[in-house]
């Protein structure tokens, strides 16, 4: 029986992708380089570290990659704080509440920045639901690394094999997998081109996973 769920955050709390590839562009303009889509939509999931090191990498940039994850954090405080795009995802406000009521423990495990997993939290009103907060910018190696899923799942006090983890993108779905967690895949429409194909279950719309629908997976 399920006894605690672990949400990522980007993609399936709130829909921050547009406010994020605002900020991604005008570091990628800053630094003087040019982003495939298809680069860019390989990123999904990983923290800004893992992904500024692929770039000064790619493109053989002299910067180091802490000097574009400042950048990139720079755009992005000003575009949260100034840019009206953000919201919660449809659907999900109702859903966590629907297991908080149910006695559900939630936490969250994403690869945004603690500072931006609170400036999301504060906007929204969510800390009163969850346990505990995971950011995978604290930790050695990002999704699909599982050690943010391995360490989600003892903050909940229960065992993995009692816990469910939703996630929206590629990495996060191999990072539920490796970490041997349940994973739910919400294929949602703010995720271009992730791959679905590993997840437990995939769903399009949070009413599929509601508390009398998976308490008893």
């Amino acid at each position: 029986m399920i006894k605690a769920v672990i949400f990522d955050m980007d993609g399936v709390i709130v829909n921050s992708e547009p406010l994020h590839r605002k900020a991604y562009n005008e570091m990628f303009k800053t630094v003087g380089i040019d982003v495939s889509n298809q680069l860019y939509e390989s990123f999904t999931g990983k923290s800004t570290f893992s992904i500024c090191k692929t770039l000064c990498k790619s493109f053989n940039l002299k910067n180091h990659p802490q000097e574009l994850v400042n950048l990139k954090r720079q755009y992005f405080k000003y575009i949260f704080e100034n840019d009206s795009d953000l919201s919660l995802i449809e659907g999900v406000q109702d859903l966590i509440q629907d297991y908080y009521n149910n006695d559900l423990v939630l936490v969250l495990a994403s690869s945004a920045s603690m500072m931006t997993i609170n400036n999301v939290f504060t906007k929204f009103n969510l800390d009163k639901y969850f346990v505990s907060k995971h950011s995978g910018a604290d930790l050695k190696a990002s999704k699909p690394h599982p050690e943010i899923f391995i360490n989600a799942a003892k903050s909940s006090g229960y065992n993995r094999n009692e816990c469910i983890v939703i996630e929206d993108s590629t990495n996060g779905i191999k990072a539920a997998n490796s970490a041997n967690i349940y994973c739910i895949g919400y294929k949602s429409k703010h995720s271009k081109n992730q791959d679905y194909s590993t997840a437990n279950k995939v769903i399009e719309n949070f009413k599929e996973i509601s508390f009398n629908k998976i308490k008893d997976l």
